[in-house]
C-alpha cells in the first residue's frame, strides 16, 4: 500500500471510529457505512484508472458516476440512497476537520424513494397466528414458550428486531408493564406492554431462569432476556427463523417477517384511532413522514371496503 493510499485508509478508519465512539451509531449502520464506503473506494480506483487520487480531489461527477455504478449493479433506490448518505456524511466529517475544502456530495441528488405498502397481518390472520402459537406454548417446551413471548412482545410494542434482541433483564419491568429499548443511534425510549404480552413474558421468564440454572449462563449472556437453548443471547437469525415459522401458519409464500409485526402493530393502532404522533413516538421514528406510510395502508384497506360495500363503489 502506497503512502497516499494509507493516508486515505486512515481517514476512513478515523471516520468510522468517530461514528462508533462519538456519534454512537448502531452496529448495523456502522457495518453498512463501512461496506458502502469500501465500495466507493474500489470504484474510485477504477474511475481514475489506477492514477493517484485524494479525497480532496473527488468532484461531483465522480460521485454521480458511483451512483450510476450502483444502478448498473441493480441495487434498489433505497440502497443507493444509503450509499450516498454514507459518502455525504464522510465528506461532512472531512470538511469539518479541514481535510477537504468542500463537500462534493452536497450537490448530488438522492434517488427518489417510492412509497410502498408494507406487508402486515389483518385481524383474522393475527388471531390465527396467536392462537396457534399460544396452543404450542401451553405444552410447556422452552422454545415454544419463548417464541410465543417474542411474538407477543413484537406485536404489543412494534419494536425493531435489533431492539428486541438487545433487551436485558433489567430493561423489562413487568410490574408496571413497560420495556426500555435502544433504537437507532442508541436512542432509548420506554414502550408500554399490553396485558397479553406481559403474561407471555412472565411465563417465559420462569422458563428462562430454569434454563439459566441448568446450563450455567455466564458472562454477557447472563443479562440477556431472550436466550437460545444453549443459554446464549439469541442471534438475529434465530429470532427471524422463529417468527417466520409462526407467521408461516398464515401464508408461507407471503414473505412475512419480524418487520411485518412492526407494520401490523402500527396499522392496527392507527385503524383503531391512535394519534399519529403517539405511534411515531412508540415506533421510535425520527420523522413523522416515516410513520405516515401506515396511514396509506389504512386508506388502501378502507378503499377496498368501500368498493365491496358501496352500491356504486
Amino acid at each position: 500500500m502506497t503512502k497516499r493510499a494509507r493516508a486515505r485508509a486512515n481517514l476512513l478508519e478515523d471516520f468510522l471510529t468517530h461514528l462508533e465512539k462519538e456519534r454512537d451509531v448502531s452496529p448495523n449502520t456502522l457495518v453498512a457505512y463501512r461496506r458502502d464506503l469500501s465500495e466507493f473506494v474500489e470504484y474510485l480506483g477504477d474511475y481514475y484508472g489506477g492514477q493517484k487520487w485524494t479525497w480532496d480531489g473527488i468532484d461531483r461527477l465522480a460521485i454521480r458516476g458511483f451512483l450510476s455504478h450502483l444502478t448498473r449493479r441493480n441495487l434498489n433506490r433505497r440502497s443507493i440512497a444509503r450509499a450516498l448518505s454514507a459518502v455525504r456524511t464522510f465528506y461532512k466529517y472531512l470538511h469539518r476537520n479541514e481535510k477537504v475544502e468542500a463537500n462534493p456530495a452536497r450537490g448530488v441528488s438522492s434517488p427518489k424513494l417510492g412509497k410502498y405498502l408494507p406487508g402486515y397481518l389483518d385481524r383474522t390472520q393475527t388471531e390465527i397466528v396467536f392462537a396457534s402459537a399460544e396452543l404450542r406454548a401451553r405444552e410447556g417446551r422452552f422454545g415454544d414458550v419463548r417464541d410465543f413471548a417474542i411474538l407477543e412482545l413484537f406485536y404489543s410494542t412494534g419494536m425493531r428486531l435489533s431492539e428486541l434482541r438487545g433487551i436485558n433483564r433489567s430493561d423489562l419491568d413487568l410490574l408496571s408493564q413497560q420495556v426500555k429499548v435502544r433504537g437507532k443511534g442508541r436512542k432509548e425510549r420506554i414502550i408500554p406492554i399490553g396485558d397479553h404480552a406481559a403474561l407471555a413474558l412472565r411465563n417465559y421468564e420462569s422458563k428462562r431462569d430454569e434454563l439459566a440454572r441448568a446450563v450455567g449462563v455466564s458472562g454477557p449472556d447472563r443479562e440477556a432476556f431472550f436466550l437460545s437453548a444453549r443459554g446464549k443471547r439469541m442471534s438475529v437469525r434465530t429470532i427471524q427463523n422463529a417468527v417466520k415459522k409462526l407467521l408461516g401458519r398464515v401464508n408461507e409464500s407471503a414473505g412475512l417477517s419480524t418487520h411485518s409485526l412492526r407494520h401490523t402493530f402500527a396499522t392496527h393502532m392507527l385503524d383503531a384511532g391512535a394519534d399519529l404522533r403517539a405511534v411515531q413516538e412508540l415506533l421510535g421514528h425520527a420523522s413523522i413522514s416515516t410513520t405516515q406510510i401506515y396511514t396509506h395502508t389504512s386508506v388502501e384497506r378502507l378503499k377496498q371496503v368501500h368498493q365491496k360495500a358501496h352500491p356504486r363503489g
